[in-house]
């Protein structure tokens, strides 16, 4: 399978990257080198999903009525929070 540049890497993508990353570490059948070389990879792999995630939080809102018929935005950020 050809590796992609991991930032041309879909979040899905990434994610499933990084645990087939993890399975193959885990196996232990690796040499150091090799060991070394694919933890980096997981890494970076892990800092990309982040990274993609915090995007896409950024992104969630809502819409929600007030008692007199407006709407006012709410952003997600772990609690919800009125935007102003």
């Amino acid at each position: 399978m050809e590796q992609m540049q991991i930032e041309e890497l879909s979040f899905e993508e990434a994610f499933k990257q990084l645990e087939e990353t993890v399975h193959r570490l885990e196996t232990g059948d690796l040499t150091l080198e090799e060991s070394i070389a694919l933890f980096e990879r997981g890494q970076a792999l892990a800092r990309h999903c982040s990274a993609a995630l915090d995007r896409a939080e950024l992104r969630v809102n809502q819409l929600v009525s007030t008692e007199e018929g407006e709407y006012r935005q709410i952003v997600f950020t772990g609690e919800y929070e009125e935007k102003e």
